[in-house]
């Protein structure tokens, strides 16, 4: 599989994710206060499986610079049956740059396809090109359409959540103030759908784990919640700071998190961080949603996939 960092690969094909939805589905979910999801309790029903680790497979416009060509090409409409017939696993969580289309169409197919495999949608991980704490106006309103635009997309495929990257703004420091208004509006218009908004500890500058959860106790809104990732914050940071990030992100986590004990940075180095640790904070505080095995480093993801798998049934007690 062709190595391509998951930061410079979000950052190439992120202008194209501006681009407004087509007229969509209309909506199924109705209006609510407060998220009311139930989640199981066995741990192979609490796994879902990403469609990033298989990147080299998905055939998508925007997915051009991932696609190794001397693996066999898949439609993300394809993804959920590989998964249940790969992995036994029947949750799965769709980036956007995967999506061949987001015309109502093709995302009408994509249902059908995940609903003919028995398969849940339970979060689509998006990562807008404008900054929701860039200075000016204009950029920040183009965050909040673009985060808009994703929500409706989960109505139409029926995802509870959306996973909403914080780009960076040049020559603008991270600020709370500005991400925090930008995203209370997202946040209530995912409100008006029955549809989540995570944020994640991803990128370490833009989306550090505390000023992360900074942004979310500022917008303290129901339905923005944070989506902590196990190892991503490893790749600047060490085990002590992982474990407070890990806390303090699992505090404000709902229904969606990413489990890997390593992850490759940039020239090929391997991070490796604590995931029973990981496992161990979710569960002292509280947390009761997914975890999504988002294998991160060279190799056969399958493999990779099917490791990480067998190491949450060790930590779920399965």
């Amino acid at each position: 599989m062709i190595a391509v960092p998951r930061r410079h690969f979000l950052q190439t094909c992120a202008a194209a994710l501006a681009a407004p939805a087509a007229t969509l589905i209309p909506k199924t979910f109705s209006a609510s206060t407060e998220p009311n999801l139930t989640f199981p309790s066995a741990a192979r029903e609490r796994l879902a499986v990403p469609s990033w680790p298989f990147r080299g497979y998905i055939v998508a416009p925007l997915n051009k610079w991932a696609r190794d060509p001397k693996l066999p090409g898949m439609d993300l409409k394809d993804f959920a049956a590989m998964v249940v017939k790969q992995f036994n696993v029947r949750n799965i969580e769709p980036l956007d740059q995967h999506f061949s289309s987001t015309e109502a169409s093709y995302l009408r197919e994509f249902r059908a396809s995940v609903e003919k495999a028995g398969v849940h949608v339970v979060n689509i991980a998006a990562d807008p090109r404008y900054s929701f704490y860039d200075s000016v106006d204009a950029q920040r309103q183009k965050a909040v359409d673009n985060g808009k635009k994703w929500i409706d997309v989960a109505v139409a495929i029926s995802s509870p959540s959306v996973r909403l990257h914080i780009a960076e703004a040049r020559h603008v420091k991270p600020d709370v103030a500005r991400a925090a208004e930008s995203l209370k509006r997202v946040a209530e218009y995912g409100a008006e759908k029955n549809v989540l908004v995570n944020l994640e500890n991803d990128d370490n500058v833009t989306e550090d784990p505390f000023f992360i959860v900074q942004v979310i106790e500022k917008v303290s809104h129901p339905y923005l919640h944070a989506l902590p990732d196990f190892c991503n914050s490893m790749l600047t940071h060490d085990q002590e700071f992982n474990n407070r990030a890990m806390d303090a992100m699992f505090k404000h986590a709902y229904n969606i998190s990413h489990m890997k004990d390593a992850e490759t940075g940039e020239k090929g180095k391997l991070f490796t961080v604590d995931a029973a640790k990981c496992f161990a904070i979710a569960k002292a505080n509280g947390y009761r949603g997914y975890f999504s095995v988002e294998w991160d480093q060279e190799g056969d993801p399958n493999a990779g996939v099917k490791k990480f798998i067998e190491e949450s049934f060790k930590n779920l007690g399965a």
